[in-house]
């Protein structure tokens, strides 16, 4: 997984998805965390801090935590540097849950590896990938035939080379049985604490949620907000008139208008603004709206009808709607994860 890719923030929407026959066969006890030349660190230290730090003086499950790897000792990282893996393959086959934290989307598991990955599932444990480690799950044969996730920058890659596999974009994390995907960096987080919670409780996780100064509880399909900045469009001609509109988004930025400021038909515009930024004047405007409304939930208190006047949707319903096709998640829900303190008025109306 290069750092220049797979190290980006992925910040995702929420709402699992989960087969309801995915509850847990067995409890969670025992974990191990495969690592394996190229491996992620950042990805590799999620399983570390929820399950490998010793919480119980706190009154929080203690684990039997393990790094493991095809054999033990030094495992150089993608980053360059080694990580010693105390433990051989031998420790993951009676895990109750194996972690496979990110790696190269071109990792090929060895024969042992993908061994030991299906007996973990065949002796009714789990298996949980992180990010880019979906791909390695789909070669060792865990993935056939269920639904899974994994970054959004490695989608089409892996839709092309798994359509065995039912992918579901866009999402934090997906449970099918005794299999879960999720998709990068944070998502790995909530991936771990949906574990404990479903394993050990509530009172467990926020625990460890509160130890590690992370959100509590953001469920696995809440689509991944990959970040949609108000930004110059590479357009040419139309450049002046998509300035214009992004500064008066509060307003009627019908295609006629539009069309009016840039000097055009409504017919030359249309196909010339297509041509020049890839969408229609409808979706633009819409994404724009939506994208300024992400930045008013996340820098201030407005309730939620206000910023729907501020972004020309005209009422809150019509912001939720379009909020929620486009982002899959409530505008205060969005507040709640990015922004700041809201007020108790924004709460309610949201």
């Amino acid at each position: 997984m290069p750092p220049s890719v797979d190290f980006l923030p992925s910040f995702a929407h929420t709402a699992a998805v989960t087969d309801p026959s995915a509850l847990p066969r067995r409890g969670l006890r025992s974990v191990a965390v495969l690592i394996d030349d190229g491996v992620a660190p950042f990805e590799f230290a999620i399983p570390c801090e929820v399950f490998g730090v010793d919480r119980s003086a706190q009154g929080l499950p203690a684990f039997d935590f393990a790094v493991c790897a095809p054999w033990p000792g030094p495992v150089r990282t993608s980053l360059g540097f080694d990580i010693v893996a105390p433990h051989g393959l031998e420790r993951v086959r009676g895990a109750d849950l194996l972690v496979v934290p990110a790696f190269r989307t071109s990792y090929q598991p060895s024969p042992e590896v993908v061994s030991a990955m299906r007996e973990v599932v065949e002796g009714g444990g789990r298996v949980a990938s992180m990010c880019s480690g979906a791909f390695a799950l789909a070669r060792a044969g865990l993935l056939e035939g269920r639904r899974a996730t994994t970054h959004w920058f490695h989608a089409e890659e892996f839709r092309a080379a798994f359509p065995e596999v039912h992918l579901v974009p866009d999402v934090l994390y997906v449970e099918d049985g005794p299999v879960l995907t999720s998709a990068g960096t944070a998502a790995g987080i909530d991936l771990c604490l949906h574990l404990v919670r479903q394993t050990h409780g509530a009172a467990a996780a926020n625990g460890i949620a509160r130890r590690m100064v992370v959100p509590p509880h953001r469920d696995g399909g809440q689509a991944q907000f990959i970040e949609t900045p108000i930004r110059a469009t590479p357009a040419q001609t139309l450049a002046g008139t998509l300035e214009w509109a992004t500064a008066r988004l509060d307003q009627d930025l019908s295609v006629s208008r539009l069309a009016k400021h840039a000097a055009m038909s409504q017919r030359t515009f249309a196909r010339r603004f297509r041509a020049e930024t890839g969408t229609t004047p409808h979706h633009w405007v819409l994404a724009q709206r939506v994208a300024l409304a992400e930045r008013l939930l996340e820098e201030g208190a407005l309730g939620v009808e206000e910023v729907a006047f501020r972004c020309g949707f005209g009422s809150a319903t019509m912001l939720r709607h379009h909020f929620g096709r486009m982002r899959s998640t409530t505008p205060t829900a969005y507040r709640r994860l990015f922004g700041g303190t809201a007020s108790a008025d924004a709460e309610r109306v949201g």
